[in-house]
């Protein structure tokens, strides 16, 4: 069987890694960028070192910053209609993966036409979108470099996944010194959104020697990393380690996809309108659990990557080794217990349930899951 592999043309990393940007703006004849952002990284002045690198070189720019937490269908019009009113000619995303995949459903539409619900799905579009920019200042999603954009469609309350060549941007940009005021809570959803995209891309039925080296590198890097970005966010090395770790996951997810626990948190974010990470945290080790007795010898891997003993392996089921080391981590880093927590009823099971079996991210999940499969696996994670 034959495989694609999935990257961005270009990616800065490191401390100061953003300040290459101008002369690789300049080569390309690129004169007027949207800037797709979010109010809070606006008002907390982060944006301002980007307007001042892009005033330094001499390159135009507006800002769009009503990227909700969720991005949304409205968020994609609203920001396309900016784009055209002011004639850009590409697009930089500024923060998580909220911007980057606002961004990625302008500049896709832009190239393409039509409504973004167009897209959802599978290598829908025709042309490549416009160039797009994308600037990390969180360690978690790797949207800045993947081609995997997460749209809420508001009419039916549903997170569209729209898996597309073209979405991928052109240049990804990871700079831990961007990253250092991310406050503890988000450092600690984004990072286990990471772990959680390597060992579903370590567990899929198309993953490769390729993405599994990547996978099982991120899952080393958080494991030792996470606890401390998360307990002091001005530690550089571990922002850089952890700014690798999510790179490498998305490396890792980008080719070989996803699994269960994204088709059922795209559900619990659409629906309760919920911050992607934490879902993906609390359901992880349900699923895990779902799908250990096709994955023994990959969970027996993670067990080990995370820290767990070899010689602790031989005496246990290592499904289960692995899933208490996940637990601890999301404990130790202030992730909730359960999804009840996060105000999930058990009444909605059903249509979540319905749903994430139409999501896109669960066909390389290495165990196929009935209806009332999903409906067990959110009824566990209560």
């Amino acid at each position: 069987m034959s495989y694609v592999f999935f990257m961005p043309t270009i990616s800065y990393m490191g401390e100061g890694s953003v300040k290459g940007l101008g002369n690789e703006i300049h080569s390309r004849g690129l004169k007027k960028a949207l800037i797709v952002t979010d109010h809070v990284l606006v008002q907390i002045g982060l944006v301002k070192s980007l307007t001042n690198l892009l005033d330094e070189n001499g390159i135009g720019y507006v800002i769009y910053d009503e990227t909700k937490p969720n991005p949304t269908v409205t968020n994609v019009n609203h920001g396309l209609k900016v784009l055209k009113d002011n004639h850009c000619d590409f697009v930089i995303s500024f923060g998580g993966g909220s911007p980057h995949d606002a961004a990625k459903g302008i500049a896709l539409v832009a190239s393409n036409g039509g409504d973004i619900k167009d897209y959802e799905g599978v290598d829908k579009s025709k042309y490549p979108q416009l160039p797009l920019i994308a600037i990390n200042t969180t360690a978690g999603t790797a949207s800045e470099m993947t081609r995997f954009c997460i749209i809420t469609d508001e009419d039916r309350h549903v997170k569209m996944a729209i898996v597309d060549k073209h979405v991928t941007p052109l240049i990804a940009v990871n700079d831990p010194e961007l990253m250092l005021d991310m406050p503890k809570s988000l450092t600690a959803a984004t990072g286990m959104d990471a772990l959680t995209h390597a060992i579903e891309a370590y567990v899929s039925t198309i993953a490769t020697p390729v993405t599994d080296a990547c996978a099982e590198k991120a899952i080393e890097l958080i494991s030792k990393n996470l606890r401390l970005a998360v307990e002091n966010g001005k530690d550089i090395k571990a922002r850089d380690n952890m700014a690798y770790a999510e790179y490498l996951a998305g490396m890792a997810f980008n080719s070989a996809s996803l699994g269960y626990v994204h088709a059922m948190a795209h559900q619990l974010g659409g629906f309760y309108d919920l911050p992607h990470g934490v879902c993906n945290a609390v359901l992880l080790p349900h699923v895990v659990r779902y799908n250990a007795s096709v994955s023994e010898d990959r969970l027996r891997k993670v067990a080990t990557l995370m820290g767990v003993n070899p010689h602790e392996i031989k005496d246990k089921n290592p499904a289960d080794l692995a899933i208490e080391a996940i637990k601890k981590l999301s404990k130790d880093v202030g992730i909730p217990a359960g999804i009840k927590e996060l105000g999930a009823k058990e009444d909605d099971f059903v249509t979540l349930a319905t749903n994430a079996l139409k999501d896109a991210c669960g066909l390389t999940n290495p165990k196929q899951a009935t209806l009332d499969e999903i409906i067990e696996i959110y009824r566990n994670a209560m």
